[in-house]
């Protein structure tokens, strides 16, 4: 259903999905959407999230998810933020007389603040669409979402990456009531 959705929704993408699996041990449990060298889209689990699943519309849900995120375009759009913010934070410092180290200490810092300034929108997006990929797929959403309930919840911080537990698990039900 993933491939069938990023066909329809985009062009000249690669929706060929890798499923991988990571096996190295003690890991928090995780998951995330990743390209290969030759741009096709990999969605990586480890042992531990599988491991933490209690059923199989929570597979199916951060499958979805991961998927949403690579036909959504996050990767790219991440990277386009991180370089316009790495440029400022550079440019800045330049402006102000600082040498070569600290010009790209600037620039690293810029980079990972630009990376991060879409990132809770992007979860968002991502559950959104995740849910609708799930759905479609014959799986249930809601029951999927549960996984968030176990999570530990990252709050509403500064510079985060994730939003708040409560925030996705109402993105995930608006968007399942839109399709019921």
């Amino acid at each position: 259903m993933a491939e069938q959705i990023c066909r329809a929704r985009t062009r000249g993408l690669n929706c060929d999905f890798l499923i991988a699996i990571d096996d190295r041990p003690n890991q928090a449990p995780n998951a995330y959407q990743s390209l290969d060298d030759y741009g096709r889209p990999i969605l990586a689990f480890n042992l531990a999230l599988i491991a933490n699943a209690r059923n199989v519309d929570e597979i199916a849900f951060v499958m979805g998810h991961e998927a949403a995120h690579h036909i959504l375009g996050h990767i790219p759009q991440q990277q386009q933020s991180a370089s316009q913010g790495a440029l400022l934070a550079g440019i800045l410092v330049a402006v102000g007389g600082g040498d070569t180290a600290t010009i790209q200490e600037a620039q690293k810092i810029g980079a990972s603040v630009g990376a991060r300034r879409f990132s809770k929108g992007f979860e968002l997006e991502a559950d959104a669409l995740g849910t609708e990929i799930t759905e479609r797929a014959g799986f249930d959403a809601l029951r999927g979402a549960a996984f968030f309930d176990r999570l530990p919840d990252p709050g509403n911080t500064f510079l985060g990456s994730h939003p708040p537990n409560a925030d996705r698990r109402a993105t995930v039900a608006q968007a399942v009531a839109a399709l019921r």
